[in-house]
């Protein structure tokens, strides 16, 4: 057992999950350990367990505040509700959600979470503390798990706890084993003169053309032969052919000025732009739209 400040035992379960949180970080930010099989079932203790393990030692410090099987059923509980919300906050943050600002935001969460646990102990009776060390391990164990299910409805209880956990661990490896492959799609988009998407046109004269950016982006697999029509209230609109059919391959894209011209006026009308697959001609697979504004040429 490691003596800390004041003589006071620190809780093996903190030293663990600090330790976790570390090795986790290393084994995804140095390239030659990025690709071992070891990351993922850290990155997944990340995720599903240790901050909300860490914030439950924070809250409930005591012994007598919990017991071990309710405290790893809240962990998981705490854990699934943090790390969405985490993601959630960074999307409003220049980082955005990407692996590295989340990693280093549940490291930072766990760690400070432990610490705070620790302090929160540290100011209870030894005896009154909630602390794991490699000498009860085992016994603790037995007690919770063993001891305390023997007879009627606790004994089922625990039966499905054990059907449940054994359920979520065989699913989670039939994943990590057969990952699924990404789903087919294509991107289809509209921009304006500047290429972002704002700032469109909006206000055009009958006769007169007007142009936006149309952009697609082949995500399906396989080479895709694609033809787009527009339409203004529900009216199609000639296109030329080199701008109608469209022919990309995987992870092919196209991004190129679409020329047309209204062919009635009016105000608040919609300028539909549809995106249509190979094998379907009539239902669009994709589509986008404006609303504009038609004036008569005076």
């Amino acid at each position: 057992m490691i003596k800390m400040t004041g003589n006071r035992q620190f809780s093996l379960d903190l030293l663990i999950v600090a330790a976790l949180v570390v090795l986790t970080d290393i084994f995804v930010l140095v390239p030659p350990l990025s690709g071992s099989f070891l990351r993922t079932v850290l990155g997944l203790l990340l995720v599903l367990f240790l901050p909300g393990y860490a914030l439950t030692a924070a809250l409930l410090p005591a012994k007598k505040d919990l017991e071990g099987i309710e405290r790893a059923l809240l962990s998981l509980g705490l854990s699934i509700a943090i790390t969405p919300l985490m993601g959630f906050g960074m999307n409003y943050t220049s980082w955005g959600i990407r692996e590295i600002p989340v990693l280093a935001g549940l490291s930072a969460f766990t760690l400070l979470s432990c610490g705070a646990a620790y302090y929160r102990r540290s100011r209870l009776p030894e005896t009154e503390a909630f602390n794991i060390t490699g000498e009860t391990f085992t016994s603790t164990l037995k007690t919770e798990i063993l001891e305390e299910i023997g007879y009627g409805t606790s004994k089922a209880f625990a039966a499905l706890l054990i059907i449940s956990i054994l359920a979520s661990l065989g699913s989670l490896a039939y994943v990590i084993g057969n990952p699924r492959g990404e789903e087919p799609f294509t991107e289809f988009y509209i921009l304006g003169p500047d290429r972002v998407a704002e700032n469109y046109p909006t206000e055009y004269t009958q006769g007169n053309s007007g142009t936006v950016i149309v952009g697609v982006k082949n995500h399906e697999h396989r080479n895709v032969d694609y033809t787009m029509e527009v339409r203004l209230e529900n009216h199609s609109l000639p296109l030329p052919e080199d701008q109608k059919y469209i022919s990309l391959g995987h992870n092919e894209s196209l991004e190129e000025p679409v020329t047309f011209t209204p062919s009635v006026e009016g105000n608040n009308m919609k300028l539909e732009f549809l995106l249509f697959n190979e094998t379907e001609k009539s239902i669009p697979y994709r589509n986008t739209h404006l609303w504009i504004n038609v004036t008569k040429e005076t």
